[in-house]
């Protein structure tokens, strides 16, 4: 079997799963007419900050404590510096770009006269960037010579990642039917809203290719960034309403099930 050496080329593949994985999500359009049940919608957002946050410490903080210190530096400064900066740049997000949550009726970030429909896939947008950051990240590391993170625990990564994504992608297609899109439209807007993992993922490749002493940084970068979302918008929208038990069921099924796959794989 053929041993894949490009950095770029495995992130490629690795955020092209996780990609895919929104796309199938998205699919479920096709063959639900409502919108998913709060009680499982709850499990889901729930799920998925469970994942990031395992993520952040077990695919991300960690390494890169272990790669500053690797290069001489002082590990928790990177680590503590990147993941600040990570937080500061999702809140600038946030704030600049117009959104729409689904399940919100008011939107968030400036005034704006996009329509609904465009500011779901806002949002969604917005939680992909650092997804894709954190899995090509982790699949460039694996190629480095005694990497602090491995080929395997880059792909439980990916996997975690691309678990999320399904029903964050039909929770993007379903609401966008349910605000009158076709099928067809739904499908593709929920499915596009997952191409910046992979556009994410391979720039960020592209920016620490020999540049060894920012990827510290970049690794905790991603995982300030993933945290952000989990505090801001995941964790709440999973807690609204009646059903906060199914959305810390999720939670710990989520965050159980990435770090026994990052320690098993790792």
């Amino acid at each position: 079997m053929m041993e894949i050496t490009n950095p770029y080329l495995l992130a490629a593949l690795g955020t092209g799963f996780t990609f895919l994985m929104t796309t199938l999500g998205a699919a479920m359009v096709f063959f639900f007419r409502k919108d998913i049940k709060a009680n499982v919608q709850s499990i889901f957002l729930g799920f998925a900050a469970g994942v990031m946050i395992a993520a952040s410490v077990w695919s991300l903080l960690i390494p890169a404590m272990e790669q500053a210190e690797e290069l001489g530096m002082i590990p928790w400064l990177p680590a503590a510096g990147g993941f600040i900066l990570g937080g500061i740049f999702l809140f600038g997000l946030d704030h600049a770009l117009p959104h729409l949550h689904p399940g919100s009726e008011k939107p968030e970030g400036p005034t704006s006269s996009l329509k609904r429909t465009t500011l779901l896939v806002f949002a969604v947008t917005l939680h992909n960037i650092p997804e894709g950051m954190a899995v090509g990240l982790a699949f460039a590391m694996s190629l480095q010579t005694g990497a602090s993170v491995t080929l395997a625990a880059a792909i439980s990564l990916a996997l975690g990642i691309g678990l999320q994504n399904f029903p964050e992608g039909a929770a993007i297609s379903l609401p966008l039917k349910k605000e009158g899109c076709s099928n067809g439209k739904a499908f593709l807007y929920g499915s596009l809203s997952g191409i910046v993992e992979p556009i994410a993922g391979i720039a960020t490749v592209a920016i620490v290719q020999g540049a060894t002493l920012v990827m510290p940084w970049l690794l905790s970068f991603a995982a300030g960034a993933m945290l952000y979302v989990v505090v801001e918008e995941l964790i709440p929208q999973a807690h609204l309403g009646e059903h906060t038990h199914a959305g810390t069921a999720g939670v710990m099924f989520g965050f159980l099930l990435m770090m026994v796959m990052d320690v098993a794989l790792g």
